[in-house]
């Protein structure tokens, strides 16, 4: 892994953390995009801090190049290989932490999470004094308020949404869309939250952070998102992923209640 993810120091509060794969289709418009925002708490604008597994299409390079044009907003850290998604948020929100960012969001690269919905997800983070809720981490929810997704078929929204079912009855997290991989937090939150710890690697990495932070006492929100299945480049999802996920419920349950979480 590289050391400098910026090239100077970052200017922002908040950053995302963009893990990817083989995004060469996607990346450079999801970096354009999030380098446009504007909105309370992004004084500076906002960062992103891609987390690239070696791609092999030149994704990696191509932000090499944004980051040289951006270099306090741009960020990149070259894994040597695909390593895992939980890995990757892990190195990406201890380098986000290391550069003094106060919100730490985490986003796919693939447009499935629209990046104009990420200020709504800082707002939902800020103080209430500075016009915000007062949460400590904020979720961008498909299943809040109504469905809210796009292009999937009938089997994977009951998969999903089932899941949720599930985690919830087992492990009485009191949040609808366990598995969504659209967030921000709060630097205290990631400061709490023991990384060495979480052993999640796949989709249930974002059950694992949901359970850990709000069994740790942190406020967790909702704010509904439209959730659109990626146009460009393959899906991640596969059927080890969803194995992973069912007995991780189960493993967090039992260490919470054998106080060893």
């Amino acid at each position: 892994m590289n050391g400098d993810v910026f090239l100077s120091p970052p200017s922002s509060r908040s950053v995302v953390v963009v893990p990817t794969y083989n995004e060469s289709e996607n990346i450079e418009r999801v970096v354009a995009t999030v380098l446009a925002l504007e909105g309370a708490g992004l004084e500076g604008g906002m960062s992103v801090l891609v987390v690239d597994d070696g791609s092999p299409d030149g994704t990696g390079d191509l932000v090499e190049a944004l980051r040289r044009s951006h270099p306090d907003r741009v960020g990149l850290l070259r894994r040597a290989g695909k390593l895992g998604l939980g890995t990757a948020y892990l190195d990406g929100f201890r380098h986000a932490l290391g550069a003094g960012f106060e919100f730490v969001c985490e986003m796919d690269a693939d447009f499935s999470h629209n990046p104009e919905d990420l200020p709504r997800l800082i707002e939902a983070c800020l103080p209430e004094e500075e016009g915000g809720r007062g949460a400590e981490v904020a979720i961008g929810s498909r299943y809040v308020d109504g469905l809210r997704v796009l292009n999937w078929p009938l089997s994977r929204l009951v998969l999903s949404y089932g899941a949720g079912v599930y985690t919830r009855a087992i492990t009485r997290l009191p949040i609808k869309d366990v598995t969504a991989g659209f967030k921000c937090f709060r630097r205290s939150v990631l400061e709490a939250v023991p990384f060495d710890r979480v052993q999640s690697n796949g989709y249930s990495f974002q059950i694992e952070m949901n359970y850990r932070a709000w069994r740790l006492g942190f406020r967790i929100v909702e704010v509904p998102i439209v959730f659109t299945e990626r146009t460009e480049g393959e899906s991640k999802m596969s059927g080890a992923i969803v194995r992973e996920a069912m007995r991780k419920v189960w493993e967090l349950r039992g260490r919470a209640v054998l106080g060893r979480l």
